[in-house]
């Protein structure tokens, strides 16, 4: 197998490549942000997002390890242990995300850009299930920071911590509203006014691909091609004709006979 086949056999769906990609560049940079800042109520944010990031990277691994041509290649000389360690959510092992990112990068570039379009395009309905995946992550994670921001130290604030922040976010974004965590300043109220619009956007297009999921009628079988009636018709007549003119031709060949026998 040339590496050109082999990079080909590697590169999963276009869209699912770069959405991994961009979850990968996002992991590394919540990996500086923790050394970087130094706060608890961040650390506790990025902790929850690193736990659904390595989750999603234990899957990655897991998919392309079971979908590879050869396991070992994939293992040891494309960097799947770095893909298996990673996915851990230990912070000493979270940099080796960047072969991830490498690869990714790799692969997209030896696809082609305009390939990578028509990929895109092709899989209009996966692309957009997994941009909505990403923009929840988005979503979760910097409108929790931003409304805790803004909210944590204001007068008459209940959402002081980031269990509230992060509490608040998911069910701002689920639409589901309690109203037991709330924004008490305008800045806040922007804040999650921007949450509540991509929440709707996020579950009403999540709702509308579920539906046509499972709702669409399924593709039907192509049939066999069928003779056609006129030439089924067209057929039977001429074996009819045929049939009749041999009766015919019996009948006359049975007279022809009977009248040599009568003549004297």
């Amino acid at each position: 197998m040339t590496e050109a086949e082999r990079q080909r056999g590697e590169l999963k769906n276009t869209g699912y490549e770069i959405f991994i990609g961009i979850l990968s560049v996002l992991s590394i940079v919540n990996l500086v942000l923790v050394y970087a800042i130094n706060d608890a109520s961040l650390d506790t944010v990025l902790f929850v997002i690193n736990a659904i990031l390595s989750a999603i990277f234990l899957i990655d691994f897991t998919y392309r390890l079971f979908t590879a041509d050869s396991k070992t290649h994939y293992f040891f000389r494309n960097f799947g242990w770095a893909d298996l360690l990673a996915s851990l959510p230990f912070q000493q092992v979270k940099i080796l995300r960047v072969f991830r990112l490498v690869r990714v990068f790799r692969l997209l570039r030896a696809h082609g850009v305009a390939n990578v379009s028509r990929g895109l395009l092709r899989d209009r309905a996966g692309s957009a299930l997994l941009t909505l995946l990403l923009m929840g992550i988005l979503v979760l994670e910097f409108g929790s920071l931003e409304i805790l921001h803004v909210e944590q130290n204001a007068a008459g604030a209940n959402i002081t911590s980031a269990s509230d922040a992060l509490w608040y976010t998911i069910v701002t974004i689920s639409t589901v509203g309690y109203g037991d965590k709330y924004p008490v300043t305008n800045e806040g109220r922007i804040v999650g006014s921007l949450i509540i619009i991509v929440g709707v956007g996020i579950f009403g297009t999540f709702t509308g691909y579920l539906a046509n999921l499972f709702l669409a009628p399924a593709r039907k079988k192509r049939a066999a091609p069928q003779p056609s009636p006129v030439g089924d018709g067209a057929w039977l007549r001429v074996d009819e004709l045929k049939a009749l003119l041999a009766r015919q031709q019996a009948a006359t060949d049975e007279i022809n006979l009977l009248l040599q026998a009568d003549s004297p």
